[in-house]
């Protein structure tokens, strides 16, 4: 009797001998249905054992079939980016590429979906970057490309979606696709996202990322989710021939007297509560661990609220406003992004030097109208707090100011990632502003622990 394998909401159903059932990898019995059930992303492992111990089996899970992609572009793939699909297509069409922001990580996936010749579905972490795959994807194939998310369910063979979507209707596209891929990756590994991971049957899985690394150190579970990191390239490796030429400034500024007497009173506060209770906020779990005990402890309100007042006074002194404007003069004709920490400040920077804001409170239609005069020039300068930090085409900005953020390399190397779209005798500067004598400044250390930032 053959093995059977069907698709259930997430899971493989298998029938019949129990002792091979037992054998297989990712397969347990369910005691709720008297069955043998694995997570749909065991089903690969599980036919290429069948086939390997030639067990007969009627496969009834997968609900597609090859799906020949014909490529419409002409154009010649970078060495990097041609390098990348092969090497994950020699690894068994499995893992993680790690490319900067500028190099191409689209035409990576457009490749993968060509040669894979799945029905392939893309996901990603935002609605803009779900309309710029929808258009990259048409113009690449010229075939209908499904949308599943912002307000559509249009499921095609070749499907663009959120990471939203794509575990909340899992049950309904699970087994309808051959390659799924996960643009900026990193979001993958949380709790819920990794469902669709995990409750998907494709073979085949690509993860595209120019920042891998997690601040809870899950990018672990790539292997598991996606397959292993498998290509990477860094922007120091990539500049000049493919990235913009860039450097990067630190200034220092420095709090007035009054602001470092408050400084140092609000601190001593919130550090005497830390140590107190043996809290290190550098750990993965120090920053719930302090929330929990500032809701519990006497003297916890006080010290949360020291906490956000001496954050509050480094990030946002009146001398980086001040520094700012002379920066503004200064690149009077470029194109350039202010960074900042908080949407308050943002919205500071906006009326003091009427310049448009974004943040996640500003309306798509606004949104792309006001980049859209960024690119032609209009609007020299927008401020925003993170939304900015990925999945934004911004070729023309050259200059960044980094006035306030976490302590995040991802979040970092994201932002000068906005600036290294190559573009004919492009000289991109990032300028990183930190209140001297805060704790901006060990901030600022850990941020740069990437190689972009070494001499």
């Amino acid at each position: 009797m053959p093995i059977s394998i069907r698709y259930d909401a997430g899971t493989l159903l298998l029938e019949g001998d129990a002792e091979i059932l037992g054998s297989l990898p990712g397969c347990r019995f369910d005691d709720r249905t008297k069955n043998f059930r694995a997570e749909g992303r065991s089903y690969r492992a599980i036919v290429e054992t069948l086939l390997r111990q030639k067990i007969p089996y009627v496969d009834q899970a997968r609900g597609y079939k090859l799906s020949p992609w014909t490529l419409r572009s002409t154009r010649v793939p970078f060495p990097h980016q041609g390098e990348a699909v092969e090497t994950w297509w020699n690894a068994g069409a499995r893992g993680v590429v790690v490319l900067p922001t500028g190099t191409g990580k689209t035409f990576v996936a457009v490749l993968a979906i060509h040669k894979s010749a799945r029905p392939s579905l893309v996901v990603t972490p935002t609605i803009d970057l779900l309309n710029q795959w929808y258009a990259e994807l048409t113009l690449a194939f010229g075939s209908p490309v499904g949308l599943m998310g912002g307000g559509h369910y249009d499921l095609q063979p070749l499907t663009v979606t959120t990471y939203d979507s794509a575990y909340i209707h899992l049950e309904r596209w699970g087994n309808r696709f051959g390659l799924l891929v996960f643009d900026e990756c990193h979001h993958l590994p949380g709790q819920g996202y990794s469902q669709a991971a995990i409750g998907s049957l494709a073979p085949y899985r690509l993860g595209l990322t120019a920042t891998p690394e997690r601040g809870d150190g899950r990018e672990d579970v790539y292997p598991e989710l996606i397959g292993p990191i498998l290509f990477r390239r860094e922007i120091s490796e990539l500049k000049g021939e493919f990235l913009a030429e860039y450097r990067v400034e630190r200034i220092e500024v420095d709090l007035g007297e009054a602001e470092r007497l408050r400084y140092d009173e609000m601190r001593a506060i919130y550090r005497g509560f830390v140590q107190k209770h043996q809290i290190s906020l550098g750990s993965p779990s120090g920053w719930q661990r302090f929330l929990g005990a500032t809701f519990r402890e006497e003297g916890g309100r006080a010290a949360f609220q020291a906490y956000r007042e001496q954050k509050r006074l480094a990030t946002a002194a009146p001398a980086k406003l001040q520094l700012l404007e002379v920066l503004l003069q200064r690149h009077v004709n470029d194109r350039v992004i202010i960074f900042t920490y908080d949407n308050v400040t943002v919205y500071q920077i906006a009326r003091r030097f009427l310049v448009p804001a974004i943040t996640h409170q500003t309306k798509a239609r606004e949104r792309q109208s006001i980049l859209a005069k960024f690119a032609n020039g209009e609007l020299p300068v927008v401020v925003t707090s993170q939304v900015l930090n990925e999945g934004v085409d911004v070729p023309a900005a050259n200059v960044g100011v980094v006035l306030s953020g976490t302590g995040s390399v991802r979040e970092h190397v994201q932002r000068l990632g906005r600036l290294l779209r190559k573009q004919t005798g492009k000289q991109a500067l990032l300028y990183e502003v930190v209140t001297r004598g805060t704790g901006e400044e060990f901030t600022s250390l850990r941020r740069r622990q990437h190689q972009a930032y070494q001499p």
